[in-house]
């Protein structure tokens, strides 16, 4: 069975109620709080080298989703 995720925004209480009371009976949707709290790195650049290559977990599209509608939706397959 595919599993769907709600990632609602951390200033959007009142979705995020509204969700989790609309998907309580569904066995196979998740209504979670977006957890990040920014970048994890944020000292000077050129005394702490960025190692990686590029941003493993960086997803624009659910960042503008929930900035823009308050929630982001996946299908986790």
């Amino acid at each position: 069975m595919r599993r769907e995720l709600f990632i609602v925004a951390r200033d959007r209480s009142d979705l995020y109620r509204y969700l989790s009371q609309t998907f309580a009976d569904a066995e196979n949707v998740e209504v979670i709080w977006d957890r990040r709290a920014g970048e994890r790195r944020q000292g000077d650049t050129a005394a702490s080298p960025e190692r990686r290559r590029r941003q493993r977990r960086s997803r624009n599209s659910i960042d503008e989703e929930l900035r823009t509608v308050g929630y982001a939706f996946l299908v986790l397959d």
